[in-house]
């Protein structure tokens, strides 16, 4: 499971460092700009984040780190790639004739990957140039690694953990600094972060 979980990181790293590098060296591009000199159109975009997902079944919120690349598909939409990463521990008082009664520790790391869908309503709402809005899904599938101490011989699906289809509804905000780096907000049903976005 952890060669799985590395080689995953690593083809998205892979990715994400194509994407950029493709992008970066393009010699014409055709934009749209606003009278602040922002492009209008909002792909060629790497997000980096950091936030606080509530899981039902681990009853608290949980740091989550999130990363995805967005591009231009049509107007006012984009899609992104995404990776994110969290991980948690809980405890189960668990005991038998054989096994003394104490707390055992159920761990379990979870990297969802998939495609985010955005679309932006600035032109609807008129928002002023260095503000973005969006309305976003997102639709994929999470890669979970479970284990629980070595000596625990109880039942190991005491906790369900995190189910392999990954669903989210995001609405979200960014505000440009320059044309190169804005901050955002992603407030979403699963994982809410805020962060940088990278733009080139």
């Amino acid at each position: 499971m952890k060669k799985l979980i590395l080689i995953t990181l690593l083809l998205f790293s892979t990715v994400f460092t194509a994407l950029y590098a493709q992008t970066t060296t393009t010699t014409t591009t055709t934009v749209t700009t606003t009278k602040s000199g922002y492009s209008t159109k909002y792909g060629k975009t790497l997000n980096a984040g950091i936030g606080i997902g509530y899981y039902g079944y681990v009853n608290r919120s949980l740091p989550v780190f999130h990363l995805n690349y967005e591009l231009d598909v049509a107007k006012n939409f984009t899609l992104a790639p995404f990776i994110s990463f969290y991980s948690y521990t809980n405890e189960y008082y668990w005991g038998s004739n054989n096994h003394p009664y104490r707390n055992y520790r159920y761990r379990e790391t979870v990297i969802p990957i998939g495609l985010k869908g955005s679309y932006y309503f600035d032109d609807i709402l008129a928002a002023n140039s260095s503000w973005d809005f969006y309305l976003a899904g997102s639709l994929g599938f999470a890669i979970v690694n479970r284990s629980w101490d070595s000596d625990y011989n109880g039942d190991k699906d005491y906790y369900k953990g995190a189910r392999p289809l990954y669903l989210d509804i995001h609405v979200g905000t960014e505000y440009h600094f320059n044309n190169r780096v804005g901050a955002f907000l992603d407030l979403s049903s699963g994982v809410s972060t805020i962060g940088l976005a990278f733009h080139h």
